[in-house]
């Protein structure tokens, strides 16, 4: 039972408890009596957590092993086969959208002895704002800045702002990492950056993998020890906020130790293709 959605037996639960499956082993008839603790004994026995779940998406993108080939090739220093130069660098780009400032009816109180940080639950909506940032891979550089929205204009601004500034504006080629957000999705992009920046490569990451992007992990890094816990009086102080962390991000940081390589990519969909046949054939 714990085994099925509760959809199965008439349930209207999204997942199971203990105590839900106590009351229904009961409901229907398997046991006389069924205490929580009794069930919670069993499942562990088979390390069983229905009230757990996580979610998942299957590859939809008919060139995802091809195009994450080549953002793991970038990350190796590789394109087209060929080890890159000196004067070739690869940056990792996207937005980080609805940066809000929140500020707080009362002051944020800082820790003491036996008390952690405060911040007040109530505050007044300052306005938002999208912060787009470009991320060296191997020189762990970052550069961005804060748009009132997202969009092909501000990302251009991103790009010109970095491609105007050494060692960008004399290399010999740029490639860039992005996802497939609307701010520069399909082939017109590459064009269009391709027009305007002849040394800039748009290189994008398959649908539905911007977890191959590793501006991401730089995203993940400003929301923990930038953003949150969200207390800004306007849009001013998160832009100061942001500008004073990428001096400091950039005065200490080292490139990401990033362990995910073409080798496990191919480990990877190989796993996804045995399953794939197993449950096909099950199915039959």
């Amino acid at each position: 039972m714990a085994c099925q959605l509760p959809a199965t037996y008439g349930v209207p639960l999204s997942r199971w408890s203990c105590p839900e499956l106590a009351v229904e082993v009961v409901a229907a008839g398997i046991a006389p009596a069924m205490s929580p603790s009794t069930v919670r004994r069993i499942l562990t026995h088979d390390a069983i957590k229905p009230w757990q779940y996580r979610s998942w998406i299957s590859i939809r993108d008919p060139d995802f092993a091809a195009k994450a080939q080549r953002v793991l090739d970038l990350y190796a220093r590789t394109w087209d086969g060929q080890p890159l130069g000196d004067d070739e660098y690869v940056i990792s780009s996207d937005e980080k959208t609805s940066i809000q400032a929140r500020c707080r009816c009362h002051p944020t109180l800082p820790p003491g002895v036996s008390r952690m940080m405060r911040v007040e639950h109530e505050y007044d909506r300052g306005g938002a704002v999208a912060y787009l940032a470009a991320y060296d891979v191997h020189r762990a550089h970052l550069i961005g800045r804060c748009e009132p929205s997202t969009g092909i204009t501000p990302f251009e601004a991103l790009v010109e702002q970095v491609i105007s500034q050494e060692p960008y504006a004399s290399a010999k080629r740029v490639f860039w990492v992005v996802d497939n957000g609307s701010s520069h999705r399909g082939r017109a992009s590459v064009e269009r950056m391709a027009e305007r920046w002849p040394t800039c490569v748009l290189v994008h990451t398959p649908v539905h993998a911007s977890w191959l992007n590793q501006v991401e992990v730089v995203f993940s890094i400003v929301q923990r020890k930038v953003v949150s816990p969200n207390d800004f009086h306007d849009l001013a102080e998160i832009e100061a906020r942001l500008s004073a962390f990428e001096t400091r991000y950039n005065a200490t940081a080292s490139p990401f130790d990033w362990k995910f390589t073409a080798t496990d990519l191919n480990d990877l969909l190989a796993r996804i293709d045995d399953h794939e046949r197993s449950a096909i054939a099950r199915a039959a």
